[in-house]
């Protein structure tokens, strides 16, 4: 079997969005990295495609597909222009998944539809200035007031699909972490806050400009000054952001790994046909023994990729935990994989390889993100070393 593309509905998926990307996504993927844009109407479209809502439920405008789905739109987007990708992700994983699985059925039903759709595009907001790894660091707080709605202040950094136009229009709906209190056991209980464009106190605080990659995703700085949110936009209970944290941070992973997956392979496959297409000496490069360890070590890093990337995939269930162990080891694996595969097309391509042109150089510097968001790598070691001293029968599972 093909785990990658275990069912048949899987592999018309991946035809679809492989060719979608080829015709849509590829023109544009040098110049929007360029200039730094973010192609929002191209972004919008995947809503009538249904791949905006991948993983929510059919009843609210989703697809209602699996993991392995999951996995296969962000492969594909990824092996073309991952800093699209990358605001796909911010929107159907770290918003529109987070939604389905933690929402309230009013929650569900009247904002689900919309960003499924696209015509709402979401985000999701738990960095911040001083705050990245260390979730319970948070400084953003919210105070629920006499009449019952939220006050939230403080300012959330990072935030890729933050700004979605010129004119610092902040995302349509975000999902905000806050501290609202400390619990009966004196630790900080962090709860949920849905926030709506429009809400008194919510704006853009600033666009980020020059990234290393990830160019064509748009990154903001949110400010929250006495923001008023409804009672009803708390999600779930006081004090459960950590709950809905794990149900969402397994897939969140997985997908980024899907990310590396997909940059591996454009990379492999630029290098490949450029040393047939190159010669030096009176022959293709490919016959030179270096490029040959290139070309060879970049393609068993790649095969260990998908692997590893399609068996978690296969056994993630959606809005629950269960995965954490290979959700952190495949993203690990992956993302470093990605670099090293995009540093080997590089010198295997040279001069040419280094510029834009060619592709592998911006892939390059996209591939650096994904050491760092979702989880940094240090984070994955940690967590892994941590999980296997709890449970390290699973190495001879």
């Amino acid at each position: 079997m093909d785990i990658s593309n275990p069912s048949e509905e899987h592999i018309m998926l991946r035809e679809m969005v492989r060719d979608w990307t080829q015709e849509n996504v590829e023109p544009q993927a040098l110049e929007y990295d360029r200039e730094e844009k973010f192609n929002l109407p191209l972004l919008r479209e995947m809503g009538e495609m249904g791949l905006l809502g991948i993983s929510a439920p059919e009843e609210y405008g989703g697809a209602g597909l699996d993991a392995t789905a999951c996995a296969i739109v962000h492969e594909e987007l990824s092996a073309s222009d991952p800093g699209f990708a990358l605001a796909y992700l911010a929107h159907s994983m770290l918003f529109v998944n987070n939604l389905a699985k933690n929402g309230n059925e009013e929650q569900k039903q009247r904002i689900l539809p919309l960003v499924c759709s696209g015509e709402w595009i979401g985000a999701m907001a738990m960095s911040e200035p001083d705050v990245g790894t260390d979730v319970l660091g948070l400084s953003t707080t919210a105070v629920q007031q006499d009449d019952g709605t939220w006050k939230i202040n403080g300012r959330k950094m990072w935030i890729t699909n933050g700004c979605l136009e010129e004119d610092d229009t902040p995302a349509d709906v975000v999902w905000v972490y806050a501290k609202t209190g400390i619990d009966d056991k004196g630790r900080v209980q962090m709860s949920t806050f849905l926030v709506e464009a429009g809400m008194p106190g919510y704006s853009v605080g600033q666009k980020i400009y020059d990234k290393t990659g990830m160019r064509a995703s748009n990154t903001a700085e949110l400010v929250f000054d006495d923001c008023i949110v409804p009672a009803e936009n708390l999600v779930g209970s006081v004090g459960e952001s950590i709950i809905h944290m794990m149900r969402n941070l397994e897939l969140e992973r997985l997908t980024l790994a899907a990310m590396s997956l997909g940059i591996a392979r454009r990379c492999l496959d630029e290098m490949n046909k450029y040393a047939s297409e190159r010669s030096a000496f009176n022959t293709q490069i490919r016959n030179f023994g270096q490029m040959q360890r290139y070309i060879g070590e970049s393609w068993a890093k790649y095969r260990a990729m998908r692997a590893y990337v399609y068996d978690t995939a296969n056994n993630m269930s959606l809005g629950k935990a269960g995965q954490r162990l290979d959700s952190d080891g495949v993203k690990l694996f992956t993302s470093t994989a990605a670099k090293e595969i995009a540093d080997a097309a590089i010198q295997v391509m040279g001069g040419y390889g280094y510029v834009g042109e060619y592709n592998v150089e911006r892939l390059w510097r996209d591939s650096k993100l994904l050491e760092i968001g979702g989880g940094t790598i240090e984070s994955h070691h940690k967590n892994i070393t941590r999980d296997l001293f709890k449970t390290p029968e699973v190495i001879n599972n």
